[in-house]
């Protein structure tokens, strides 16, 4: 009924945002001649501040078309490499006319980016896989929104999650591919490539894991709060949502998205306020590039996907509330997720210092599971002054993060030797 409540309101308020669109452009643009009348830069600020407010925010587009590579400008094409109901496996193609250029690009390392399912969509990564581009053949995860996907397709829970993972390391192949992890994924990533080298499969050379909650236990953050104070029936019976008959998703139980917006603005109103009225302000002071930076960061912010209902609920209880995976007692198709039989695959782990989502400790916890890797292939950075987005995106992710991530991946693009390592399978449970 909620959801139904929220489209219909959402209809009727269309035409307002509508107006106030066509009203801020008509009152600012240099061509029309009400923008030359008395008080028209405030009414235009009025109307545009009006229209962000009330507009639908689509999925961006990464827009990655072009990136410097070993010197060269390359052109980049993004391709869908394996299509699944609920995500595409995305990869970012690189293009270059220098022959010395295409050989190094050939040589590079193959990384895997696992976006987080998390209410964002995988745009959010934008800068963590332009940055890669330069010196990697990168792949992303492309989570679809779980309203467009049919009910028909069935249900996708935590398990179906990690699934995924496996078969997207499978489609690539984990001889030479490298994982980074950012932040929700870090426990179905741990999960599958713990499952992988259980079976006495191949698993990646290395592991980024990136401000996630391996193990939540460790500084409880206002995130891990709200999951370990309220009943797991609490979230069913209020969060959960069927989606109406206008999607393409219709019956489909979801977290919805605007939900989920509504928790993110609620964790800091007063700086969004504030963000907003700054971004009032700046219009009327003429101030175009403050004003389109605020512009691109809610078009992003505000950008909002749902999540199927069964795989937030069992993330809610494995992660969150029983803490299933650092107890060992964590089981997926019945089959026990055992981090300590991996042993190929370098760890990287990724704290940021003031980091309100993932907490200081829960990423480094992976290190106490991984015990089969050997510690000279293990490794931690704490990233000064850094909150949660600061490691993966911004000025801190090119300059501090990036060339560690970069230098990481370069030292472990070999196999270690096998007499380095000693492993032991474990039967299934």
């Amino acid at each position: 009924m909620l959801y139904a409540l929220h489209e219909l309101q959402r209809t009727m308020l269309s035409p307002l945002t509508y107006w106030s669109e066509a009203g801020a452009k008509m009152f600012s643009q240099p061509g029309s001649w009400f923008a030359h009348l008395p008080g028209a830069a405030r009414l235009a600020a009025d109307c545009e501040l009006v229209y962000r407010i009330g507009k639908d925010y689509e999925k961006p587009e990464f827009g990655i078309t072009q990136v410097t590579a070993h010197g060269n400008e390359c052109a980049v094409l993004q391709q869908v490499a394996l299509a699944k109901p609920f995500c595409n496996l995305l990869r970012f193609k690189r293009f270059s006319d220098a022959a010395g250029g295409i050989e190094e690009m050939k040589a590079d390392p193959v990384v895997l980016v696992v976006a987080p399912l998390s209410g964002h969509h995988s745009t959010l990564l934008r800068d963590t896989v332009k940055t890669l581009l330069a010196d990697h053949k990168v792949y992303i995860t492309d989570w679809v929104d779980a309203r467009m996907v049919p009910a028909g397709a069935g249900k996708f829970g935590l398990d179906d999650y990690v699934d995924y993972i496996r078969e997207f390391i499978h489609h690539i192949g984990a001889d030479a591919l490298h994982v980074i992890s950012v932040c929700q994924p870090t426990v179905p990533v741990l999960a599958a490539v713990s499952l992988m080298a259980s079976g006495g499969e191949t698993t990646p050379l290395s592991l980024t894991m990136m401000g996630g909650p391996i193990d939540p236990r460790e500084n409880p953050t206002q995130v891990n709060s709200l999951a370990t104070t309220k009943p797991l029936y609490w979230f069913e019976n209020n969060v959960i949502q069927t989606v109406p008959p206008n999607y393409p998703g219709h019956g489909r139980r979801v977290y919805p998205g605007f939900l989920q917006h509504a928790g993110f603005i609620a964790m800091n109103p007063n700086r969004h306020f504030q963000s907003h009225w700054d971004f009032y302000q700046d219009l009327l002071r003429g101030d175009l590039e403050d004003a389109q930076s605020h512009r691109k960061f809610y078009d992003e912010y505000n950008a909002v996907l749902d999540m199927a209902a069964d795989y937030y609920l069992e993330t809610i209880d494995v992660v969150f509330q029983r803490h299933l995976l650092p107890k060992g007692e964590w089981h997926v198709h019945e089959q026990r997720v055992a981090p300590e039989d991996i042993s190929r695959s370098a760890l990287f782990t990724i704290e940021g210092e003031l980091d309100d989502i993932s907490g200081l400790g829960q990423t480094r916890a992976a290190h106490t599971l991984c015990t089969g890797i050997d510690d000279a292939r293990k490794r931690h950075l704490t990233v000064k002054g850094a909150g949660h987005y600061g490691i993966f995106s911004g000025r801190r992710w090119r300059e501090v993060v990036y060339p560690q991530v970069r230098d990481f991946i370069r030292a472990h693009n070999a196999a270690p030797k096998r007499s380095a390592v000693v492993r032991t399978l474990r039967p299934k449970r």
